[in-house]
C-alpha cells in the first residue's frame, strides 16, 4: 500500500470550496485534459452525499473506467473509495481546512496496484503520474474558484 499527501491554499472562502468539491462536476473542471474524464452517471445527481456512487470514464495510461462510493462525507472531509477500477485498492481522503484568507485544500490517497509483485513494481511510476495530476488539479482549482 502506498500513500500519497498534496495540499495547497487556495485564495476563497471554505464554504465555497467545500460547494465546488461537493459537485461532482468539479471533477471535469480540474483534471487534465489529456485524462478526458467523464462523469457518466452519479447515483445522488450533482451533489456528493454520503453514499453517493460514481461512474467515472478517462484515460488513464489506457481507457478506463471508474466507480467508487463516497463512504465518508462530513463538514469539510469527505472521502471516496474506488470499488472497480484500475487500482486494487483505492482510499481517498479529501478535507478542507480554513487558512488565514483562504482555504487548505489536502488531498490523502492510499492506493495499491493490481498484479502483485509487477503491480507494486509500478507504484513509483503511479505516485510520480499522481503528482502530475494534483498539480494540474491544484492551478485548475485556483482558477476555477477566482
Amino acid at each position: 500500500m502506498k500513500k500519497f499527501l498534496h495540499s495547497f491554499v487556495v485564495p476563497a472562502d471554505i464554504d465555497r470550496v467545500w460547494e465546488f468539491y461537493t459537485d461532482i462536476g468539479h471533477l471535469e473542471v480540474i483534471t487534465p485534459p489529456h485524462m478526458r474524464l467523464r462523469v457518466v452517471k452519479s447515483s445522488t445527481g450533482s451533489k456528493l452525499q454520503q453514499g453517493t456512487e460514481v461512474w467515472l470514464e478517462g484515460n488513464l495510461v489506457v481507457k478506463s473506467a471508474w466507480h467508487s462510493r463516497i463512504t465518508e462525507l462530513k463538514p469539510y472531509v469527505y472521502v471516496d473509495e474506488m470499488l472497480e477500477g484500475r487500482f486494487k485498492t483505492w482510499k481517498h481522503t479529501h478535507a478542507f481546512e480554513r487558512a488565514g484568507g483562504g482555504t487548505k485544500v489536502i488531498d490523502e490517497i492510499e492506493f495499491e496496484l493490481r498484479y502483485g509483485l509487477l503491480g507494486g513494481m509500478l507504484e513509483g511510476y503511479a505516485y510520480r503520474q499522481l503528482e502530475k495530476i494534483f498539480a494540474h488539479r491544484k492551478t485548475a482549482t485556483i482558477e476555477a474558484l477566482r
